[in-house]
C-alpha cells in the first residue's frame, strides 16, 4: 500500500517540544502550592508543579493532566506538571480519565513562555523582535534581571518579561489568576526602561484555545491592572500571543489583541 506523506500521517512538530514524552494521567489534588497528585496507570504518583499562581478552575480532581518525566531521575518527584485538560473525558480503563474529542490542554508550566519566546526568536517567529540579532535570557539591567533582552548593533536594547497565561473571562484572556507583588514590580521597571528611550515590552503566553483578546485581571489585582494600563501609556509594549499546547510539546500561533482599558 502507498505511505502516506509524513505530513498526512502525523501532526508537524511543535516548535517548543516536550524534551521526553509526557504521560497523561488523572488529577487528584494539588497540595502546597508546588506539588500535585496525579493517578498513573492505576496508581497515585506525586507530581512537582512550578506554578505559584492559584491555577484558578484548573485543580478539579478527576480531569486529564500531562506530566514530562524529569531530566534527572534521581529527582524526588519524577514528573513535571504540564498541561490540564479542559473538555469531554472519557475512562481509561484503570480507574482514571483521558481526554474526549471536545476540549483542550491549559500549558500551566511557567517555564514555557521564556523558552518559546526564545525558540520563536531563533525562528523568525517573533515580528516585534525583528531586525534584532541576539537574545539573552535572564538579562541583568541595574538591579533587575529581566527574561530577555534582545539586541543588535543599530538598534535600541529591546527588554521583554515574560508571562504565563491560563485564564480567561468573559472571552477575554487575563493576568494574572492571584494577587502579584512582583508582577507589578516588573511593569514598574519596563517603564523605567521605556522612560529612558530603551524598548521594554511584556510577552503574554496563553496557553489555551478560548479567549478572544487580551485584558489584566483587574477583577483578581486591580493595582496590576492599573499599572497595566500606565506602562501601556507610558510606551511598554505589549504582546499576547495563544499558544498551542499538545502531547507533543507548544507552538505559537497568533497575536490576540487588547482589549482597551478604562477611559478617563
Amino acid at each position: 500500500m502507498p505511505q502516506l506523506p509524513q505530513s498526512e500521517t502525523s501532526p508537524p512538530a511543535p516548535l517548543l517540544p516536550h524534551a521526553r514524552p509526557c504521560v497523561c494521567g488523572t488529577f487528584l489534588r494539588r497540595h502546597k502550592r508546588f506539588s500535585v497528585e496525579m493517578r498513573l496507570d492505576g496508581r497515585d504518583v506525586w507530581v512537582h508543579s512550578n506554578n505559584s499562581g492559584s491555577m484558578l478552575g484548573l485543580t478539579r480532581p478527576g480531569t486529564p493532566m500531562l506530566a514530562s518525566p524529569a531530566a534527572n531521575p534521581a529527582r524526588k518527584l519524577a514528573y513535571t506538571q504540564e498541561a490540564v485538560w479542559l473538555g469531554e473525558t472519557l475512562p481509561d480503563g484503570s480507574g482514571g480519565v483521558r481526554p474526549g474529542k471536545e476540549g483542550f490542554w491549559v500549558g500551566v508550566n511557567t517555564a514555557v513562555p521564556n523558552r518559546l519566546l526564545e525558540a520563536a526568536f531563533h525562528v523568525g517567529r517573533l515580528p516585534f523582535a525583528a531586525g534584532y540579532t541576539q537574545c539573552r535570557r535572564e538579562a541583568v539591567r541595574g538591579q533587575s534581571r529581566l527574561d530577555a533582552c534582545f539586541t543588535a548593533p543599530d538598534r535600541p536594547p529591546l527588554w521583554v518579561e515574560c508571562k504565563n497565561v491560563t485564564m480567561t473571562e468573559d472571552d477575554a484572556a487575563c493576568f494574572p489568576d492571584a494577587a502579584t507583588e512582583r508582577g507589578r514590580k516588573h511593569l514598574r521597571e519596563l517603564m523605567d526602561i521605556a522612560r529612558c528611550g530603551e524598548r521594554a515590552a511584556m510577552f503574554y503566553l496563553v496557553q489555551r484555545a478560548d479567549g478572544r483578546c487580551f485584558a489584566p485581571a483587574d477583577f483578581i489585582d486591580p493595582e496590576y491592572a492599573d499599572l497595566f494600563y500606565a506602562a501601556v501609556e507610558a510606551g511598554v509594549e505589549i504582546y499576547p500571543f495563544r499558544a498551542r499546547i499538545s502531547a507533543l510539546g507548544v507552538d505559537l500561533e497568533e497575536q490576540l489583541p487588547l482589549r482597551p482599558g478604562p477611559t478617563a
